[in-house]
């Protein structure tokens, strides 16, 4: 265990927890009048700020804009621009929320982006989406599909300003693995709400990295599914929220076949008056995933009075039969006596709690696999630091 994870144990919390009502009866449509307006009050909404979504939730925000999106793509793999009517949208989940059904149907046109089957991409695709502009919305949607065999590196980079919400599909085949690495690198006005769906085929591997950095608020719901033996997915966030800033991540992972495997690690850092992180993880193992191995674990490093972290882990299980289930979340501030500890071995205050921070981060930037996209993260880190300080 490193320093920084010593750091944050102010507030653990293990063991199975039974949520009031099952997420396996969450309701599903692509029908923005099947769900009612949130008010704010619901489970799904409580820690949101609903006056900072600018009508996206009640079907007040008109698109008056578009999203631009710029593909740097792996010579094996195609991007196309493709219509609603696409057969092919729409297969991997279906909206769970209003504003999740309301881009869905909002949406002008999608991006498809193809692995091909037996197929190993020879470099990391790069997708770059630029907001619609500030004062303006728009709705978006994008569906990364990897054929069966197929093995590639997709990043999705998410810049600029405006209002945007859009459903992202990732469609696993048989098989394939594939590398995914969300990035919400938004201008300090962006808000972004974004429902991502994640359908693994038979011994299908996905790694799925959601990084937020920027925006006013951002939001962002992935949910897994298993549509046959063998899956693993593995879910990895990073966050760091700076003053006003509202990062929140709900994530939901369906197991309803049998052995398939699922591991969720999200590390955030808060800063600064009112910086407010919200991190959701709900795991269902149904009754028929026999053999399911699971874990997920959320921790919160606050780096200033005035920061907050909501932390809520979710563990719903149907069966017995399982090969392991558990997680675990924590929140935590800087601990004086391991600075002390720093200090008296001769390292400076301000270097001390840079070290505690790229502890606290560095297990999750090593299992990105994209050098890239590495050390343009440690670098956004390192500029959040001075930015306070520390």
């Amino acid at each position: 265990m490193t320093v920084a994870e010593n750091n944050v144990a102010e507030t653990l919390r293990e063991g199975a927890v039974i949520p009031a009502s099952s997420r396996g009866e969450r309701f599903t449509s692509y029908d923005v009048e099947a769900f009612e307006v949130p008010g704010g009050r619901e489970e799904n909404w409580r820690f949101t700020p609903m006056k900072r979504l600018r009508g996206l939730h009640d079907g007040s925000a008109v698109g008056t804009g578009e999203i631009k999106v710029e593909a740097d793509a792996a010579p094996e793999v195609t991007v196309e621009t493709v219509g609603r009517d696409d057969e092919r949208l729409g297969q991997a989940g279906v909206p769970s929320d209003r504003i999740a059904a309301q881009a869905y149907s909002s949406f002008p046109a999608a991006t498809l982006v193809t692995v091909p089957k037996e197929t190993k991409a020879s470099k990391p695709t790069t997708i770059t989406l630029t907001g619609p502009g500030e004062g303006h919305t728009a709705y978006g949607h994008v569906q990364v599909r990897a054929e069966a065999f197929a093995e590639a590196a997709i990043v999705l980079d998410h810049v600029g300003s405006g209002t945007y919400a859009d459903n992202v599909e990732f469609v696993i085949g048989d098989g394939a693995k594939l590398t995914v690495v969300s990035v919400q690198d938004w201008a300090d006005d962006a808000v972004h709400v974004s429902e991502q769906h994640l359908k693994l085929g038979r011994d299908a591997t996905l790694k799925h990295i959601v990084v937020t950095l920027g925006g006013d608020l951002v939001r962002v719901s992935p949910t897994a599914t298993f549509a046959d033996r063998g899956g693993d997915v593995e879910m990895l966030g990073l966050y760091f929220a700076d003053a006003g800033q509202h990062q929140e991540n709900r994530l939901f992972v369906d197991h309803a076949v049998p052995n398939c495997t699922s591991n969720v690690m999200y590390k955030g850092a808060l800063q600064g008056e009112d910086a407010h992180g919200v991190w959701i993880g709900d795991v269902l193992i149904r009754a028929a995933a026999e053999g399911t191995q699971t874990y997920e674990l959320n921790r919160n490093l606050v780096l200033t009075e005035g920061a907050r972290a909501d932390s809520v882990p979710n563990l719903e299980i149907e069966t017995g039969e399982i090969e392991g289930a558990g997680h675990a979340s924590a929140t935590g501030r800087f601990d004086d006596e391991q600075l002390f500890y720093l200090q008296s071995r001769g390292i400076p205050e301000e270097s001390a709690r840079r070290l505690v921070v790229r502890g606290f981060f560095h297990e999750i930037l090593m299992k990105i696999d994209i050098p890239e996209v590495r050390e343009r993260l440690q670098d956004a880190i390192e500029a959040e630091l001075e930015a306070v300080g520390a």
